[in-house]
């Protein structure tokens, strides 16, 4: 099928009524998964100070906002909460730094950072810490890392509304020297920084062709500025949720994840629907800027949608 009819299929699939698409979901997801979810959890190692200028994001330098911002912590602080996450139920663990590359010196201590994890028994290390070269992504192959995060964001034809510091293919060059390595991708996006459902079904194809292993779909939570504190109301709980849907169904063997802003953007009850559907994958804790839910709750969360959690 051609990339233009996958996208036309998609958006002909937004018009089904919702109960439609959440029957189609979970066929795909019953001929593809079992019913277990699994959790992961993250640390901010590295916050605020950032010379990109995405304009969603509270820790840009480009912006004013109320955010605490810190150097790179210390490698106990992240053994112990990689310790706390594990006792939560998360299988894996990730650090995450702001900028668009590390420098030296951090990078040195991110491969430690990553040893350090990788040798807590039931917990895999992953890495979110922007624009690497291959050099970098050697390191951390050698260092043990199965998995790198690194989102597209958006589709090839929203980015430059989303960012103009650093480019699409400089994300997407990221990513195929990851795979190069033979180190799995965890990569998504942000659903309602204003883009049409024309660019969200781009995204997905987009991703569809780089086949990660797992896709964290994200919801823009505004924040107070940040240029994209303007679409407080750019989608509702109805077009998430066939949103989420829809990468289920084109993306039928990969791991489709919770991740940022659902907590502000989903009800509890539509949390659950979308579970039920087949997201497969939650992060759990606080995010980066803001808070999450707790660990308890998402655990009663996959309880009730009739899930368990993946050991």
């Amino acid at each position: 099928m051609a990339l233009k009819t996958k996208i036309d299929a998609i958006l002909e699939l937004y018009n089904f009524p919702l109960k439609q698409l959440l029957k189609q979901a979970q066929d795909v997801t019953k001929d593809n998964f079992n019913d277990e979810v699994e959790f992961c959890s993250i640390i901010s190692a590295k916050t605020g100070k950032c010379s990109q200028n995405c304009k969603y994001c509270a820790q840009s330098s480009h912006y004013r906002t109320e955010i605490e911002t810190h150097p790179l912590v210390s490698l106990d602080e992240v053994r112990k909460c990689a310790l706390s996450a594990k006792k939560s139920g998360a299988s894996r663990f990730s650090i995450v730094t702001s900028g668009k590359s590390p420098d030296e010196e951090d990078f040195e201590e991110l491969i430690r950072m990553i040893e350090a994890i990788n040798n807590i028994e039931g917990l895999s290390a992953c890495a979110s810490i922007g624009i690497l070269n291959e050099k970098q992504i050697q390191a951390l192959k050698n260092a043990g890392l199965t998995r790198y995060h690194h989102n597209l964001n958006a589709c090839r034809s929203y980015y430059p509304e989303v960012c103009t510091t650093h480019s699409y293919e400089e994300r997407l060059e990221t990513i195929k020297l990851a795979k190069k390595y033979n180190i799995e991708v965890c990569s998504g996006g942000i659903i309602g920084m204003g883009e049409t459902r024309k660019q969200r079904a781009e995204l997905i194809m987009e991703l569809l062709e780089l086949q990660p292993v797992s896709v964290p779909v994200n919801f823009l939570h505004p924040i107070e500025g940040t240029p994209f504190e303007v679409h407080k109301d750019a989608v509702d709980e109805e077009e998430i949720l066939k949103t989420l849907m829809l990468f289920r169904i084109f993306m039928p063997k990969t791991v489709i994840r919770y991740a940022g802003g659902r907590s502000l953007r989903l009800s509890l009850k539509n949390q659950e629907l979308g579970i039920k559907a087949g997201i497969n994958g939650v992060l759990i804790g606080n995010y980066l800027t803001t808070i999450g839910i707790s660990p308890e709750e998402d655990n009663k969360l996959i309880e009730r949608a009739g899930k368990k959690l993946k050991k």
